[in-house]
C-alpha cells in the first residue's frame, strides 16, 4: 500500500509537536500492516468528510484519509479532533 500526501496534510503535519510525529510514524506503521487494527478505531466519517475515514493517532489527534484503489491511500489532514469536524 502507498500513502499519498495533500498538500494540506504536509502543512499541519510541519506543525505537529515532536511527540505527536513520532506517535504519527507509529501508527502509520500499523496502519501499513494492518488498516484496520482495532488500536486505530478505523471508521467512516459522514457529513462534510463523506467518502473519508479516520483513524486516530492519540487520544484527541486524527488522520483524514481517502482510500483511492486498493494500492493507494490520500491522507488529506492530520489535526485534533475539534479542528477537523
Amino acid at each position: 500500500m502507498t500513502i499519498r500526501l495533500h498538500k494540506k496534510f504536509e502543512k499541519k503535519y510541519k506543525k505537529l509537536r515532536l511527540s505527536e510525529k513520532s506517535k504519527f510514524m507509529e501508527r502509520r506503521n500499523i496502519f501499513l500492516d494492518n488498516p484496520f487494527d482495532p488500536i486505530l478505531n478505523n471508521h467512516a466519517l459522514t457529513g462534510k468528510y463523506i467518502g473519508y475515514r479516520s483513524i486516530n493517532i492519540t487520544g484527541d489527534l486524527r488522520v483524514i484519509f481517502k482510500i483511492l484503489d486498493n494500492n493507494n491511500v490520500l491522507f488529506f489532514s492530520i489535526g485534533t479532533h475539534s479542528n477537523l469536524y
